[in-house]
């Protein structure tokens, strides 16, 4: 039998563009501009399925959508929207809806989604809290962040493992607290653990506790971050900087669901959802020797790529706008962005993405006295941001950090993640050592693994970078004629 979709929007061509496209997809198709007539079908028992629009003359979608989801539960729902938020997609799952659809949408993944729904059982819909509807965690309506929208609206009610990637200053922690705030699990406990920030040899007592006694120091018994996230989620950033001993003990949290503490012989059970997150290539690290595959498969249920600010450089007025607002309810004087400075924001390439750019904004209206912050403003800020120095340009391009910005922030990163502390002593040497493994990488790579080439392009000599080779454990790649 054929299906009948009931299709609601006030727009005409949208009807007309809807009608035609359904009905050679094979469906029976009924239009209407208003929600009274697509009441009046549906609680009459028509239709096998619903495309709707969220505004109407008459009524809002969001409103009419429980009375659909009371009267004939098992539905489909698909809500289109012009109004491309975090928030739309969230009220539409939280509201019942199948799936929710950002205005202008593709009428080939419309159809697709119109299949998979009359094919599927009705899923049981989301609550949301009234009080958190009027947050916006996440800001952007471009095609890239309306993807994220709709994938992290169907989440948030699993305990999905989440693999977020995206380059420095894309928002990781903020999309994994979203999750958690507006999931099954805002009453648990959200905790989050930088593995950059924490020396090598103590993440596992940070992550798993240890008992009085299991190490020299180890006064006390201490609770590990898993104990501290029971019931909620646990936020892993910068999971490739994790130590192979860490990784193991992880991956048995993921197989098993329990942990040991340091020095315990006790298993403990956990209910911990868990999201990490990593700008670095974990397929690459594993190649190296220096990641789990097992763990990565483990962790990359579901993977999610932020975008960086360069390729959603239509969201800048909309993130600006957000933190203006912030600044100014922190206390700083309100200023308004001109139409010429938003452009040439929008033109940057954003290498500290949109960590850079709020910051740029609070900058501006704290230190200039002007309530319009024009292009000249924001060029002159911005060129005061390009370091001059030689070592900042080599081997930069547009849109790509430099070394020393690539070091800075992930400086401000680890030295963040001890809060008012200070890390250990010996960082000099640390970070000395954790760059060299890398930087003679990539010259063996680039030169093939010719030692005597790679030794020239680091201006070292050949048996010092051969030791180097040997202290560091770097793989020698070697090339189908031999080095």
């Amino acid at each position: 039998m054929t299906a009948t979709i009931l299709v609601a929007d006030d727009d005409a061509a949208i009807r007309t563009v809807l009608n035609q496209a359904l009905t050679r997809a094979g469906y029976d198709v009924r239009i209407t501009s208003n929600a009274a007539t697509l009441w009046r079908w549906i609680s009459a028992g028509e239709g096998d399925l619903v495309v709707t629009d969220v505004i109407m003359p008459d009524e809002n979608a969001f409103d009419l959508l429980p009375r659909i989801k009371k009267a004939r539960p098992d539905l489909p729902v698909l809500v289109m929207s012009a109004q491309n938020t975090f928030m739309t997609a969230i009220k539409a799952s939280e509201k019942g809806a199948y799936d929710y659809l950002p205005k202008p949408f593709d009428l080939t993944e419309l159809i697709a989604i119109i299949g998979r729904a009359l094919a599927e059982p009705k899923r049981k819909p989301a609550r949301l809290d009234d009080d958190m509807q009027d947050g916006m965690p996440l800001v952007g309506r471009s095609a890239a962040m309306q993807e994220i929208y709709r994938v992290l609206a169907r989440l948030m009610q699993t305990d999905l493992t989440l693999m977020i990637t995206g380059e420095s200053g894309t928002g990781k922690e903020l999309v994994a607290k979203a999750l958690h705030d507006y999931g099954k699990r805002r009453n648990g406990p959200f905790v989050a653990i930088n593995m950059a920030a924490i020396p090598r040899d103590l993440i596992e007592s940070e992550l798993f506790g240890h008992e009085k006694g299991a190490f020299t120091g180890a006064q006390s018994r201490s609770t590990g971050r898993f104990e501290q996230a029971e019931g909620g989620t646990l936020f892993l950033d910068e999971i490739g900087d994790m130590p192979m001993d860490a990784q193991t003990r992880l991956l048995r949290v993921l197989q098993q669901g329990e942990y040991t503490t340091v020095g315990g012989r006790t298993p403990i059970r956990t209910d911990v959802r868990i999201v990490a997150a990593t700008n670095k290539d974990l397929k690459q690290l594993i190649n190296q020797g220096l990641f789990r595959e097992d763990l990565y498969y483990r962790l990359n249920v579901v993977p999610l790529r932020l975008p960086p600010l360069r390729d959603r450089a239509e969201d800048i007025p909309d993130l600006v706008r957000h933190f203006m607002q912030m600044a100014e309810k922190e206390g700083l004087d309100a200023k308004r962005f001109d139409s010429e400075a938003l452009d040439g924001m929008k033109s940057y390439a954003w290498p500290g993405n949109v960590r850079e750019l709020e910051n740029l904004v609070r900058r501006l209206m704290a230190l200039y006295p002007q309530d319009v912050i024009t292009r000249e403003i924001i060029e002159s800020e911005l060129r005061s941001d390009v370091p001059d120095s030689p070592i900042d340009k080599m081997g930069a391009r547009s849109g790509a950090l430099t070394i020393s910005q690539a070091v800075e922030e992930n400086m401000r990163t680890y030295f963040a993640g001890f809060g008012d502390n200070l890390p250990p002593p010996g960082l000099y040497d640390r970070v000395l050592t954790e760059m060299e493994y890398p930087l003679i990488l990539a010259a063996l790579t680039a030169t093939r693994g010719n030692q005597i080439k790679a030794a020239d392009l680091l201006g070292l000599n050949r048996n010092t970078l051969r030791k180097k080779i040997r202290e560091l454990g770097v793989s020698v790649y070697r090339s189908s004629r031999g080095v």
